[in-house]
């Protein structure tokens, strides 16, 4: 299987996060990319290539065109207003239910109306970084067309949380929305999506919510009690054309192992199957790991490889598209689970 990577993803490293009221080591760092890639070069069978470049177009497929020029433009904002090397993060928010929707001026204000958390602040050179993940997507994408039955966009920073005109849960660009895009304009009818990570992926289900051509399933932790708390319930079933094409699969915090989690993936995959997808996009979180800190599944290794093996079943060309998992010691093996058992579904 050919993995798509680049070195510049490595120049997005946000310092701190907020996590239950204190100021946190950000989770989402370089090294998880890294310990992916040992365990890639380790296991064989992999290919590492470098990503072509696409330009910033295809961003606006599914963001608009005024967030593209934000993140493009944040850090010289910032960095003019303050004269700091400190992140670039948002103080205050606009709230849809008391506020006037109007783009600010200033810096601080900007970034609170493009963002709807505190977890993805904006560094000197996260730009590079961002662009690079999404040309690893559109890669891969780029691969499926030409043939290859699947491919692997080791992106970073991730994407599932990126709505049109919203960054959070450590995401900027839509990653696997740009890929799952570049599919059906290149020649693919029907694409799924199915978005594995254990929090929803409620950018990806914002940007095709209105559309019956891309079929959006997650599997994740109930959202009463899981970010992104506000979106990712399962009488969210898609509006106008989109009215049955959006599946979500909330599943209880704690006690969900493989006994709760092998018929919600059954039920995702018979959906794909319903829909007829001739292409298929995954979210590829790993953070539904027994032992990872911020979220609360029970998967193991052994699930991982079934995970990967029922997948190939569907025998669609799949793009696998990198998001959260933060078990850093484990996500390599874990996340080279998947794809082996994807590619090896008799071991």
């Amino acid at each position: 299987m050919k993995v798509i990577y680049s070195e510049k993803q490595r120049l997005h490293r946000v310092k701190y996060e907020f996590l239950s009221g204190e100021p946190t080591p950000c989770f989402e760092k370089p090294e998880r990319a890294d310990m992916v890639l040992n365990a890639i070069h380790q296991h064989g069978g992999f290919t590492v290539n470098e990503p072509k470049s696409y330009g910033t177009d295809p961003m606006r497929w599914v963001h608009t065109p005024d967030y593209v020029e934000f993140l493009q433009s944040a850090w010289s904002e910032w960095e003019a207003r303050f004269g700091s090397e400190h992140d670039a993060s948002p103080y205050c928010f606009i709230s849809p239910r008391h506020l006037r929707h109007r783009i600010p001026k200033d810096i601080e204000g900007k970034l609170g109306y493009y963002s709807f958390d505190m977890t993805a602040a904006i560094t000197k050179t996260s730009w590079e970084a961002i662009q690079s993940a999404t040309d690893c997507a559109l890669t891969g994408a780029e691969l499926l067309i030409n043939g290859e039955q699947a491919a692997f966009a080791l992106c970073r920073p991730p994407g599932h949380h990126a709505a049109p005109d919203l960054m959070g849960g450590y995401c900027y660009i839509n990653n696997a929305a740009i890929a799952a895009e570049s599919l059906r304009r290149q020649g693919k009818e029907k694409v799924a999506i199915l978005d594995l990570d254990y929090h929803h992926g409620n950018g990806t289900q914002s940007i095709f919510y209105q559309r019956d051509d891309v079929l959006f399933v997650s599997i994740h932790g109930d959202p009463d009690y899981d970010y992104p708390h506000y979106i990712g319930f399962a009488d969210e079933l898609g509006e106008g054309k989109g009215e049955g094409f959006n599946l979500n699969l909330p599943l209880p915090q704690g006690t969900t192992d493989w006994s709760l989690y092998g018929p919600a993936l059954e039920t995702a995959l018979a959906k794909i199957k319903e829909f007829g997808a001739d292409a298929l996009v995954i979210s590829l979180g790993m953070d539904t790991y027994e032992h990872d800190p911020i979220s609360y599944f029970k998967l193991n290794r052994q699930d991982y490889s079934e995970i990967g093996r029922q997948l190939g079943g569907l025998n669609l060309p799949t793009l696998f598209v990198f998001e959260g998992g933060y078990a850093v010691d484990d996500l390599g093996y874990n996340t080279v689970a998947v794809l082996d058992g994807y590619m090896n579904p008799n071991t």
